[in-house]
């Protein structure tokens, strides 16, 4: 007798893709810069030479939001490894991994709730 075996729910499927993920990126990030817990992404407009072009400013943070040492390179490599990972994501606006919860999210400046009134 064929008994069906039950399937994961989509949700379930989906959660254990986004912590698969989440640990893959981790992973790389810890070894492009070790300590990483944190990229912010930035896009700004620099003039060089006369001529406008736009440039990506990248910081790497450790889990306490300190900065971890790392080269020009390292930055570079944290960055497209985001582009690469989240390919529909919008870069044009400043962006933050988290690499903790592994979620990107737009980096916009918030105010406080009591500012709001």
């Amino acid at each position: 007798m064929n008994t069906q075996q039950p399937t994961a729910a989509p949700d379930a499927d989906a959660e254990r893709k986004h912590r698969a993920r989440t640990g893959v990126i981790a992973r790389q990030l810890d070894q492009i810069a070790p300590g990483t817990a944190r990229v912010r992404t930035v896009p700004v407009t620099t003039n060089r030479d006369g001529e406008q072009r736009v440039a990506t400013w990248v910081a790497l943070d450790d889990a306490l939001g300190g900065p971890v040492e790392a080269d020009r390179e390292a930055h570079r490599a944290a960055r497209g490894l985001l582009r690469r990972m989240f390919p529909a994501a919008d870069w044009t606006r400043p962006q933050v991994y988290d690499a903790i919860t592994g979620d990107l999210a737009l980096d916009e400046p918030t105010m406080p709730e009591e500012l709001h009134r």
